[in-house]
């Protein structure tokens, strides 16, 4: 599940395999297989809960000697209420596989050992009600609907796939239903048919690689619009047929708007349309690969601040989490800090510098009350063995404010030029923690080691407790400054100090914290009037400073 902000400025809240070395995190990977696709024809009903599905996964075999091939789905049972899924068949060319259903996992055992670059469909049949991962249930209007819920690890309940965001994937589905539903899902309609019986064929196609959790797949009685045009791909609505009037008006700003800023200071868009989607399966907002899934709540009437910010959070995600998506969970704040920082920096474009600087303040409220409660945590998770803790508030609000700290030493060019870099090495594929420091260091110049242990790695925060005064026979001032927190931490930081004189002249200094105790000596041409610390809000800190 999201996370929602709780005020106005503070925002919410995948694979071809890459170089990257894998991460122990737990969970069975294989690197010698790549799936290249799934087609999910999937049967709905209103008579029933059960879904039927006939799936073909077009995998390619990596290495020599693959004997088998691991999918996660989750079994019927009876701590499910009997609810899951039952395999009924799987085969190859018409030619019926070996396989095992067991703790959910199916393994699916070849006719023979893989040959490198071996390129194989396989087709499952399977059936069953979802525990989880696809809700079906009346909306607030009364109306049945069915709605994808797949974050973080739910998607197993009810699509038979490599679910992990280091296997990313194209993905089809070839839905059935009765024909009062419209059909939503990742990419492009590239068929709509009506069948006997009062049913439908509603067929979609996402051609550019993700990872399993951001598929997607709504069926309700909605009101589609049209909105607009991004770069030839198109802009939807798709809300509940009773909210048609508020829900066009709520989400016809401002997608094109943050489709234009991400584009131009990051990189291109990756999908084939992007459609906001109101829904009956999340509590906030769901960023799917093109298909967004909002609340129901979602739709006001008022464009009011809240949802907006969400709007633009789900939209930065397309970009970070959807288009590059971390290699592990453990790396979850590449999705989420990402997010949180680059709405910031739409809403600091578009709707001004306080507004921008009220949201890191408020992010920062909420790092410091979860500081309090968790003094231990860290944004890297070490081998996450419980998905209910993938993320956090540090994951979103930390992770923010670590990507504002690192454009504040390196410098807002040099930060844009390297998300640019970045973006454009990874689009599409899987990205770590070290590549982004990697490719953050290359194009800085710097060693960027300590700033990145000390902020992700580590748990702790920067706590300060400093004076200053003046010396007139010397002319110069004296700053000590040193860090008060007691959970064991020692950063090193520059910290940007503003000498003012009144009458509008002013002295900018940094200085280098470092230690525990820190004393630094500043040349002035006069006394000055005051000294502020960190005037333009670059550190994530606590302060007391004052005039000795």
């Amino acid at each position: 599940m999201k996370i929602i902000a709780k005020n106005s400025l503070l925002l919410l809240c995948i694979v071809f395999f890459t170089n990257t070395i894998p991460v122990n995190d737990g969970y069975p990977k294989n690197p010698n297989i790549d799936v290249i696709n799934y087609i999910f024809n999937i049967e709905l009903s209103d008579t029933t809960d059960e879904i039927v599905v006939d799936l073909t996964v077009d995998v390619r075999f990596l290495a020599k000697g693959v004997e088998k091939m691991r999918l996660d789905l989750v079994n019927a049972s009876s701590k499910l209420q009997n609810k899951g899924m039952v395999v009924s068949g799987v085969s190859s060319n018409g030619n019926p596989l070996k396989f095992s259903h067991k703790n959910d996992e199916l393994f699916i055992h070849l006719p023979e050992p893989s040959q490198k670059n071996q390129r194989t469909k396989i087709q499952i049949q399977y059936k069953g009600i979802p525990a989880n991962g696809l809700k079906i249930a009346n909306n607030m209007h009364g109306d049945r609907t069915f709605f994808s819920d797949n974050w973080p690890n739910r998607g197993r309940h009810w699509l038979a796939t490599v679910d992990h965001p280091s296997d990313k994937a194209m993905c089809e589905f070839i839905v059935t239903a009765p024909d009062h539903y419209q059909i939503v899902s990742n990419g492009l309609k590239i068929e709509e048919t009506n069948l006997d019986n009062h049913k439908r064929l509603t067929h979609w196609k996402q051609s550019v690689p993700i990872a399993s959790w951001l598929y997607v797949l709504g069926a309700a009685d909605f009101a589609v619009q049209y909105v607009d045009e991004f770069d030839g791909k198109s802009i939807q609505t798709w809300v509940f047929k009773q909210d048609r009037d508020a829900g066009f008006y709520d989400f016809a700003i401002p997608t094109k708007k943050a489709l234009e800023f991400y584009s131009e200071y990051v990189g291109p868009f990756s999908y084939e349309k992007l459609a906001n989607i109101q829904s009956n399966s999340v509590s906030g907002g769901m960023e799917a690969a093109s298909a967004i899934l909002y609340s129901a709540s979602s739709v006001k009437g008022d464009r009011n601040t809240r949802w907006r910010n969400v709007v633009i959070h789900e939209i930065a995600h397309q970009w970070f989490g959807n288009a590059v998506t971390e290699y592990d969970w453990d790396d979850i704040w590449l999705s989420e800090g990402f997010a949180t920082y680059f709405t910031l920096l739409f809403i600091e474009h578009e709707y001004g510098r306080d507004a921008f600087v009220e949201g890191l303040q408020s992010s920062q409220k909420r790092v410091d009350d979860f500081y309090e409660k968790n003094p231990k945590y860290t944004i890297i998770h070490d081998n996450l063995k419980d998905m209910k803790d993938v993320t956090s508030s540090q994951t979103y609000q930390k992770g923010s404010w670590i990507l504002h700290m690192l454009r504040g030493m390196i410098g807002t060019d040099t930060f844009w030029k390297g998300i640019k870099t970045y973006y454009k090495e990874f689009q599409d594929l899987n990205a770590t923690t070290d590549d982004f420091k990697r490719v953050m260091e290359e194009v800085s110049g710097r060693d960027l080691t300590t700033f990145f242990e000390q902020w992700l790695y580590k748990p702790g925060t920067l706590s300060l407790k400093g004076n200053w005064k003046y010396d007139k026979r010397k002319g110069e001032v004296t700053i000590d400054m040193n860090q008060v927190q007691t959970d064991g931490s020692v950063f090193e930081m520059p910290l940007e100090i503003e000498i003012d004189f009144g009458n509008n002249k002013k002295q900018i200094a940094v200085i280098q914290i470092k230690g525990k105790s820190n004393s630094f000596q500043l040349k002035v041409a006069a006394e000055p009037k005051n000294i502020v610390v960190d005037p333009n809000l670059w550190v994530l800190k606590t302060l007391d400073f004052k005039k000795r």
